[in-house]
């Protein structure tokens, strides 16, 4: 009597060990006598202990940091980058990232420091700079066609630090520099060109309309005229003049 009652004590404690709960962002693959037999969902999950055992994989999102590279550019420019990988394991192929690959985020971040330097290899260092976006998306392309066996969904690469020798960093900032300062003075020039444009076309137009600039001129004076401190300063046309010294010399005749 007392050993039913230990081997019933037995069973309910094995069967014990073989209840399970799976959380929601969680899926557990399970192997029966060592081979693959099924992926179980989140919830309350059963399995036969001794001859059935489970391996839990974490679904969420995740991030491998993909340690700086020394990486030569297409214009033969030595540079060190850095990278991180956003990804995650699809919930309907999880069995893969147990079964196909030993360790899934070492698997990624060294598949990851070979194809950055390959990429970056396709690049001058200008278009590198200008273009991380379309270095990063050849990267991902290329991690995530590779992941597709491991039952990997690669999201997103970033680029995260593109780092230059420091005299080329200077090289780089002089060109910057001259590059402002030329188009500074083109802006100046357009400018001054369109100034002139206007005065001659304001100067075209003063001399058409009759008096205007007899006007204009006044305005001028008004204007100075207004501030007591200015000094003014008249400017008679030399027509004036001459007709002045016409009237002078015809009275000299009749004289």
């Amino acid at each position: 009597m007392n050993l039913a009652i230990i081997l019933v004590i037995i069973i309910i404690f094995i069967l014990l060990l073989g209840i399970k709960v799976i959380k929601q962002y969680e899926r557990w693959v399970v192997f029966t006598l060592g081979k693959y037999s099924s992926t179980r969902k989140p919830g309350l999950q059963i399995i036969i202990p001794i001859i059935q055992s489970m391996t839990q994989i974490d679904i969420r999102e995740r991030a491998v940091d993909v340690p700086s590279q020394e990486a030569m550019t297409k214009d033969n420019i030595s540079c060190s980058i850095n990278a991180v990988i956003y990804y995650k394991i699809k919930a309907d192929q999880v069995d893969r990232a147990i079964i196909n690959v030993a360790n899934l985020a070492y698997a990624m971040s060294q598949f990851a420091q070979t194809t950055m330097r390959n990429i970056v290899g396709r690049f001058e260092l200008d278009e590198l700079l200008s273009n991380r976006e379309e270095a990063s998306n050849m990267i991902k392309e290329i991690v995530d066609t590779k992941s597709d066996d491991w039952g990997v969904d690669v999201l997103s690469v970033e680029l995260k630090d593109i780092i230059i020798p420091d005299d080329l960093k200077r090289t780089i900032g002089k060109q910057a520099e001259a590059e402002r300062e030329k188009r500074a003075k083109i802006i100046t020039s357009e400018g001054e060109l369109q100034s002139a444009k206007n005065l001659q076309e304001a100067a075209r137009l003063l001399a058409e309309a009759p008096g205007a600039l007899h006007l204009r001129t006044l305005q001028s004076v008004n204007d100075i005229s207004s501030d007591q401190s200015n000094t003014t300063v008249w400017m008679i046309p030399i027509e004036i003049m001459e007709a002045i010294k016409w009237l002078g010399d015809s009275f000299n005749k009749k004289k």
